[in-house]
C-alpha cells in the first residue's frame, strides 16, 4: 500500500528533483525530506501546504492518496505550473524566484516543457515585436538560460519594468564585457545597446502561445 513517504518520493522523482532541491524549494533540509520519504516523520502545517503546492497536488492527496470530490484535480505529473506575472514583477525576477515571491492572486498556465522551476510567463503588450509577437500573446521565459545570438529575451536596465526583445551579440568591449543589442522586430521602434545602457538579461524565451481568436 502506498504511503505518504512513497507519494512524496514518486512526485519528486517524476519532476527529476533531488531531495536537496525539493527541500530548498519549500524551506527545509534534504535530511527532513529524507525522513518524510522513509515515513520517519510527517510534514505538517506550513510544510505540508508548501509541499503540496510545489508538487501540484492537494494536501489530501499527499496524506491519503486520493482527492476530495470537491477539489480541483491536480496538474498531471511532469507538468510545470508557470505563474503569469507583470513586467514590473519580471524586472525583479531571478533564477531563484518562484510564485511564493509574489503577492495577491496569481494566475498560472501549465507547460510540459523541460524548463526550470523559476520559469515565468508574460503577456505581450505594445507593438514593438510585431508581427511575430502581438499584444495578448503569452510567452514563457526561463531565467536559468543564457541567450545565444538570435534568441528572444526579457531584459531590464535601471527602470522598474522589464522589456522583451531579440538578442543580438556584438562582441566585447576593451574591458572584456559582453556587448549586445536588444532589437525590436517592428522597425518603428529603436534598437537599444548595452554599450550605451547597462542591461541585465533576466531570461530567455522558451515557449510562445497565441490565441487564434481574441
Amino acid at each position: 500500500m502506498s504511503s505518504l513517504g512513497n507519494r512524496i518520493r514518486a512526485l519528486r522523482q517524476e519532476r527529476k528533483l533531488t531531495q536537496g532541491q525539493l527541500g530548498k524549494a519549500i524551506g527545509v533540509s534534504d535530511v527532513t525530506v529524507g525522513y518524510w520519504e522513509r515515513d520517519l516523520n510527517v510534514p505538517g502545517g506550513k510544510s505540508l501546504s508548501k509541499l503540496s503546492e510545489f508538487l501540484g497536488v492537494s494536501d489530501t492527496y499527499l496524506l491519503y492518496g486520493k482527492e476530495d470530490e470537491s477539489n480541483i484535480a491536480p496538474a498531471p505529473l511532469g507538468v510545470l505550473k508557470v505563474p503569469v506575472i507583470s513586467y514590473v514583477q519580471a524586472g525583479a525576477w531571478s533564477a531563484e524566484s518562484d510564485a511564493r515571491n509574489l503577492e495577491g492572486n496569481i494566475d498560472y498556465v501549465l507547460s510540459t516543457g523541460n524548463f526550470s522551476q523559476g520559469t515565468f510567463a508574460l503577456k505581450i503588450k505594445g507593438k514593438s515585436m510585431e508581427p511575430e509577437f502581438v499584444e495578448g500573446d503569452l510567452i514563457l521565459i526561463d531565467p536559468e538560460l543564457r541567450p545565444n545570438p538570435g534568441d528572444y529575451v526579457v531584459a531590464k536596465n535601471g527602470e522598474d519594468e522589464a522589456t522583451f526583445k531579440k538578442y543580438r551579440a556584438r562582441g566585447n568591449d576593451d574591458q572584456g564585457n559582453e556587448i549586445f543589442e536588444l532589437v525590436p522586430l517592428n522597425d518603428d521602434y529603436a534598437v537599444r545597446s548595452s554599450a550605451k545602457e547597462r542591461f541585465h538579461i533576466i531570461g530567455v524565451l522558451v515557449e510562445h502561445r497565441r490565441l487564434m481568436r481574441r
